[in-house]
């Protein structure tokens, strides 16, 4: 299959506060929206798993003030183009180092939830040299989100089985679309956490419109991270992190609920430490996974003083 374009999905998106742009990377075209000066410091913000730019959006005027934004739209979500076939975690980095040379064009920070945070590492490790100042890994899954992972639960202990669903009932490119049958499934097919955390409603939310649920096949195979093992991509990070963990907790059988475990966080920070560099673990226990759009102000606070103590 071939490239689709977000004019052949042009009928399912809504207007926002931000406006929107896209640049022409090469194999996709990058959607992103835009806030604050170009004078400030750049800020990279990339979007979890089912989430396009706007996630950000109660976020980005509490950041203008500090940094210049560049919300982001990964390939395979919002209106950036969906690649079948093609949903790796070094195809996102390098359509990400492609922007920051394109649109942004000098040194960022960047700050990426969930799966965007694994993404975020990945840029502080991978990035050409002197792209990246700092990161931060918002709630990443990292080892969690791998089949294989060298430590900790791997991605079919945790939020696998809905990725999984999300793919086989919707199929690639929303291919099969059946979500009265999903809503169905999910009573038998994912962990009642699952559903408890994450519920189904009547209509597809707009998050999940915009979603290439072959994304959730990419994770649930592994094949989104065979030529990206987390414990290498930590071990060659290259600027100072700071890793915020939210809730979590494992029930008795083991099974990890939430997206990074306490093992996963700790070799994380040991990882980054034995590479020389600094790393700042930040606990949010009562925090949900999204922490930017649950409490921007905390998010922006967070942010804004973590860089402020970098000098």
């Amino acid at each position: 299959m071939t490239v689709q374009d977000a004019a052949e999905r042009e009928h399912i998106f809504v207007s926002h506060d931000f406006a929107e742009q896209q640049v022409d990377l090469g194999e996709i075209r990058m959607n992103y929206a835009t806030a604050g000066h170009p004078s400030l410091p750049p800020l990279l913000l990339i979007p979890g798993q089912t989430e396009s730019w706007w996630g950000y959006e109660r976020a980005m005027p509490l950041l203008s003030d500090h940094f210049q934004v560049f919300a982001v739209d990964l390939r395979g979500q919002g209106r950036s183009s969906w690649t079948p076939g093609r949903y790796t975690l070094d195809n996102f980095g390098n359509d990400l180092v492609r922007f920051i040379d394109l649109v942004i064009g000098r040194p960022t920070y960047v700050s990426g939830l969930s799966s965007g945070g694994v993404l975020s590492a990945w840029l502080s490790a991978y990035a050409k040299p002197g792209q990246i100042l700092a990161a931060v890994y918002e709630d990443p899954p990292l080892f969690a989100s791998e089949t294989n992972p060298a430590f900790g639960q791997s991605i079919r202990q945790g939020l696998g089985p809905l990725f999984a669903m999300f793919n086989k009932w919707l199929g690639d490119q929303w291919s099969i679309g059946n979500w009265s049958g999903m809503q169905q499934a999910s009573k038998t097919e994912v962990p009642p956490w699952v559903s408890a955390v994450i519920p189904l409603p009547d209509q597809v939310p707009q998050n999940l419109r915009e979603y290439d649920p072959e994304w959730g096949r990419a994770f649930w195979t592994g094949s989104v991270a065979a030529s990206c093992d987390h414990a290498t991509m930590l071990a060659n990070v290259k600027v100072p992190v700071l890793l915020t963990h939210h809730f979590h907790m494992e029930d008795p059988s083991g099974i990890l609920m939430g997206a990074l475990s306490d093992i996963g966080a700790a070799k994380a920070k040991e990882l980054i430490e034995a590479a020389g560099l600094r790393v700042d673990l930040q606990l949010f226990p009562a925090m949900g996974h999204f922490m930017h759009s649950i409490d921007p102000p905390l998010f922006a606070k967070t942010i804004i003083d973590w860089v402020a103590t970098l000098g």
